[in-house]
């Protein structure tokens, strides 16, 4: 038996929002927040995310309406084609803010060139753009400000008549609520992600400020059959299913991704963190390491291990 190598966290240093996607070709394709530009990487490891082919795929003419503050992009590989959802404004407030879709019709997504689509015509400005297929049908999921008096941003569903395009009404499916989603000065829901098994549908997003110690996950379910527009078909976590060790030294862990071991074997979450309390957000890195389910088919995410601590890689790595 060959034995696996070990590695230890970040993976990947200064990346926030990561995202991570394991695509038929044996490579994983990796973003996170670059600000100015997108830039893509293709890795043939998890471990290795830092070391993989770069390429800059996209850079937005400087003073349009989506040429600032590119947030939280997110690659997907739908109906044959590759598509990235991005958060972008003008340099202003959050107004301006929307989520933008990008599409490459090549086989490698470094190669060929990128189309501009749309910006989602949301009803609300918002950011942290993610898609849901389910029963054939394409949803739409985003953090949403809108006008609240007590929260920030919350997170709603939409359909999606194709990748780049929005159908009918929206349905808000999480609002900040709790004292856990409030920390930070704000109460925010935001970083929607899916994560399918067992039958259910997992809806892991981020609350409180991502500056804030105490950013963590939480979790809405939802059985597979039922419909997702429906506010009533999700049952929401009443704690984090995911937060800060203070033991090991890791906090604001938070805007995650979940992707395979190479060898499909393994489910892995990626994260960003920082290392310490008060430390500003470009310090926030990406970091990666496995996780099991409990006996009654949930994710148990565990705890975020330290900087020192020897972690097995992947397997198939």
């Amino acid at each position: 038996m060959t034995q696996r190598k070990n590695f230890f966290n970040p993976v990947v240093a200064s990346a926030a929002d990561p995202w991570v996607l394991k695509h038929t070709d044996g490579y994983y394709y990796f973003m996170c927040t670059r600000g100015g530009c997108l830039e893509l990487t293709q890795s043939a490891s998890l471990t290795g995310l830092a070391e993989g082919r770069k390429k800059t795929i996209w850079t937005p003419e400087q003073g349009g309406r989506y040429s600032s503050n590119l947030w939280a992009p997110e690659i997907h590989y739908l109906d044959s084609k590759w598509y990235i959802y991005y958060t972008a404004n003008d340099g202003g407030g959050d107004d301006s803010r929307r989520v933008c879709v990008l599409e490459n019709t090549e086989a490698d997504p470094l190669e060929g060139e990128w189309v501009w689509k749309s910006a989602l015509d949301t009803p609300v400005p918002g950011l942290d753009g993610s898609v849901l297929i389910m029963h054939d049908q394409l949803y739409f999921l985003y953090a949403g400000y809108g006008h609240f008096p007590d929260y920030g941003s919350a997170i709603y569903i939409m359909r999606m008549t194709n990748p780049w395009t929005l159908e009918g009404e929206q349905t808000l499916l999480t609002a900040p609520t709790l004292d856990w989603e409030k920390q930070g000065g704000m109460a925010i829901n935001e970083g929607p992600v899916i994560l399918k098994r067992n039958g259910r549908v997992f809806l892991v997003y981020s609350a409180s400020t991502t500056w804030s110690e105490d950013y963590a996950l939480g979790m809405l379910t939802m059985d597979e059959k039922a419909d997702p527009m429906l506010q009533s078909s999700w049952t929401k976590s009443m704690e984090p299913v995911f937060r800060k060790s203070v033991e090991n030294s890791v906090y604001a862990t938070g805007h995650n991704s979940f992707t395979k071991s190479p060898d499909d074997t393994e489910d892995w979450i990626v994260f960003h963190a920082l290392p310490a309390v008060g430390v500003e957000t470009k310090f926030r890195a990406t970091r990666i390491q496995k996780f099991d389910w409990h006996p009654d088919g949930t994710p148990d995410f565990g705890i975020p291990f330290g900087d020192e601590q020897a972690l097995e890689a992947p397997s198939g790595e």
